[in-house]
């Protein structure tokens, strides 16, 4: 089920959209690549362009002003992708400068459009391109004569630095990239340092490929960092990998180590790869300098201040409560609280609120009343978003504690028309997953899948930026591994494959989701290999599973010992499996280990000391609607009844579970249920005449057929041998020769291919 908690994490750095302004006091440049940019601009002021490539052309204008220098072959390649005449014409310009002389670029700034006379082009004063185009031009104009030809010479440079091949040696263009003091804007007189001495002239030819190591402009930090901490937000796994980024900062914080928030996105990058000294030292050092920059107390006093350390106090409770420091994160919640108290800050102490029942649902205690009263303030204070996620809780804790499926969907409609009315495009999504996973855990796979289809296909509200697609959230990895799970269960493995490959291209490992999908993997491998009678693969599983999730490691521990005939260790883990269980209230898990223990007690031939077993888990499954638990109790409850005698009444509880498993079951469970079916049947046929008897073994020859072809589809071929030595029986009880011995055949050739000793048919279900 789609976590709640997720989405109360405060991004003090995005409140507002931006990053804070005015952080670096860094001079934008006059440089090799926005001269590229202005030939560029040129081209599109002057040249006759395609509608459609025009278009492309202007969604690159921004980011190319205001992104990090990029190489020429970088550059290039990107206008190329958007118009491949205009990057030829551009790569002409560039030639025609760099090849010639320094008139050739006197000549190109000469020929730029006046941004004050150019009233019907691109290049008006008031416009993206006018206004970049002045600012080149007065940068440009202020410079020296020294300061030129050192321009030029990284010009020329940048340009043949491009063709040049790795393993060429050349030092015959000198290397000159413009220093702060030589092209601040500031500057207007020569400088003793204006002389090319002989460490200029042997810099690497490789130079410009560094360019984005050096110091960023304010613009440019400004820019990258709400990219990355955007794309962080909301598309993942199309920023930067977390060791690039991580180089990146520490390269942005080397020249500036006040930039606050540079240590913030520091610290979102190290809690995608799990790093608590570094988060925890990043998130210190971010409101330490919010607080000492004086960004939050200029505008507002000693109330800016506070609000900091308010919620500098929140963020590192939030910080522990992602790690599992559940101590810790409460003494900082307890802070945080009192500042806000301090402070009056009822917004702030709404965030403190759903922190705490969040808080208090991860120690596994009872928030009922928590939230409740979150819901309340927050509905009080109009905070709509916190209102409906502390409705999201209740409907989570409602469906552990057993509320019917109406009265949480009533709840959740009741959400869905605030998320709509307020465009909380986030809590439209998690809302959509909660939903799928509540029908899921009611054992309906119809209305699960309606719901996940509806998520997938859903168009987001928020405003796609920087190509950014709304499908890496943790509400689409739940949906998407809730379908891999209905795929599986009906046996379309190949359509499993695709989505977890989809998954693994969309949530990569070191991604904070990416547990959802790597559990739901290998849930699936493990539960195909059981089925297919592989224990020896499923094994190495659980391991792997355990490490991800220690009672579903366990649980299926317990599953591989039962297969291999180790029954006293299974039976000691699932009595400590259910003792776990009853502590954390986990219903689902305590039916699964009832039942377990139930098969236990069958080999040993103890049907009648399964039956309390069962009937308690019965009990509870229908306590707590849980449909397919239900239906699967059901069918131990009539093979137990088959094995103790009794095949009339096993069959009319049969027909109990038939529909739902029919309707909503796995393929497996239908299988299972048409084999359990036609044993009834043949037991029941003993007790009569022998025209009705002979008239009930024709039913079950074709309920084994029906059965028979289940199992096929899951390569259960231990199963498939059950149903061939069943149906070999009933032909030659019918007489069919043909048939019998055809059936025989089958059940020999799978014998002789598992070389294993089949299990009495009368033991199993």
């Amino acid at each position: 089920m789609a976590s709640v908690h997720e989405s109360l994490y405060f991004n003090p750095m995005m409140t507002n959209g931006v990053v804070h302004a005015n952080v670096f006091g860094i001079k934008d440049w006059v440089t090799p690549y926005k001269i590229s940019v202005l030939a560029l601009l040129y081209e599109m002021t002057t040249s006759k362009i395609a509608l459609p490539e025009r278009r492309r052309l202007n969604k690159l204008i921004l980011p190319l002003q205001q992104g990090p220098d990029l190489t020429l072959g970088q550059f290039l390649k990107t206008v190329e992708d958007c118009c491949p005449q205009t990057a030829y014409a551009v790569k002409l310009r560039l030639h025609e400068m760099a090849d010639g002389e320094l008139k050739d670029m006197e000549y190109f700034f000469s020929t730029l459009p006046t941004p004050f006379t150019a009233f019907d082009t691109e290049a008006y004063k008031t416009s993206v391109v006018g206004l970049f185009m002045r600012h080149m031009l007065l940068a440009y104009n202020k410079l020296s004569f020294s300061q030129v030809y050192k321009l030029y010479k990284s010009l020329q440079q940048y340009y043949h630095s491009h063709y040049a091949k790795p393993t060429d040696r050349q030092v015959d263009l000198p290397a000159l990239v413009a220093d702060d003091s030589d092209m601040d804007l500031t500057s207007t007189e020569d400088t003793v340092g204006d002389r090319i001495d002989k460490e200029e002239l042997d810099t690497p030819l490789h130079e410009s490929e560094l360019r984005c190591r050096g110091p960023l402009s304010q613009k440019q930090a400004e820019y990258f960092l709400a990219r990355q901490a955007y794309l962080l937000k909301n598309d993942e796994n199309k920023a930067l990998k977390p060791a690039a980024l991580q180089d990146e900062l520490n390269n942005m914080l080397k020249f500036n180590p006040d930039f606050a928030e540079a240590h913030y996105l520091n610290y979102l990058n190290s809690m995608r790869v799990q790093d608590i000294f570094i988060s925890t030292h990043s998130l210190l050092h971010y409101f330490d300098r919010l607080i000492l920059s004086g960004s939050e107390g200029k505008s507002n006093g000693d109330e800016g201040y506070g609000r900091s350390l308010r919620y500098a106090a929140l963020n590192l409770a939030s910080l522990h409560c992602r790690f599992g420091h559940y101590h810790q994160a409460d003494l900082a919640l307890q802070e945080a609280i009192r500042i806000a108290q301090e402070s009056n800050d009822h917004v702030c102490l709404q965030h403190c609120l759903s922190w705490l029942y969040t808080l208090e649902q991860m120690k596994g205690s009872d928030s009922s009343v928590l939230t409740e009263d979150s819901v309340k303030m927050a509905a009080h204070f109009c905070l709509p978003y916190l209102a409906s996620l502390g409705i999201q809780s209740l409907v989570q804790q409602g469906a552990i504690q057993g509320k019917t499926a109406h009265e949480l969907m009533d709840a959740l409609k009741d959400t869905d028309i605030l998320h709509w009315k307020h465009s909380l495009s986030e809590l439209i999504e998690i809302s959509l997953a909660q939903t799928t996973s509540i029908w899921r855990m009611y054992g309906k796979s119809t209305m699960a899948l309606q719901q996940a289809q509806l998520l997938l296909n859903m168009s987001s509200l928020e405003p796609v930026n920087f190509g950014v697609q709304q499908n890496n959230t943790e509400a689409f990895a739940v949906a998407l591994c809730h379908l891999a799970e209905l795929h599986a269960e009906q046996g379309l493995y190949g359509a499993v494959s695709e989505i977890l490959l989809h998954l693994k291209e969309q949530f990569p490992p070191h991604t904070q989701h990416a547990k959802l999908w790597m559990l739901c993997d290998l849930k699936i491998q493990f539960e195909r290999h059981m089925n297919e009678g592989k224990y020896h693969l499923a094994e190495p599983q659980v391991a792997a599973i355990a490490a991800l999730n220690k009672t579903e490691g366990l649980y299926r521990k317990a599953q591989v010992l039962k297969a291999l005939n180790r029954t006293t260790e299974a039976y000691g883990i699932l009595q400590r499996l259910q003792v776990h269980c009853e502590k954390s209230k986990c219903t689902e898990m305590i039916i699964r280990v009832m039942l377990s223990t139930a098969e236990l007690h069958w080999e040993s031939s103890g049907f009648s000391t399964a039956l309390p077993f069962l009937l308690q888990a019965l009990a509870l499954a229908r306590q707590h609607h849980l449909q397919a638990l239900a239906s699967e109790t059901i069918l131990h409850l009539a093979f137990t009844q088959l094995m103790l005698g009794v095949p009339q009444q096993a069959l009319s509880v049969l027909h109990e579970a038939m529909e739902p498993i029919l309707a909503h079951g796995a393929v497996m469970d239908r299988g299972r249920a048409l084999l359990l079916t036609a044993r009834c049947q043949m037991a029941v046929a003993g007790f009569r005449p022998n025209g009705q008897g002979h008239a009930a073994l024709g039913l079950a020859v074709q309920t084994l057929d029906e059965a028979a072809a289940y199992f096929s589809m899951l390569n259960c071929k231990e199963r498939l041998r059950d149903v061939h030595y069943l149906q070999a029986q009933l032909h030659r009880s019918l007489g069919q020769t043909s048939q019998c011995n055809k059936c025989a055949m089958l059940f020999r050739l799978l014998d002789q291919e598992l070389q294993s000793p089949a299990a009495p048919v009368s033991m199993r279900l």
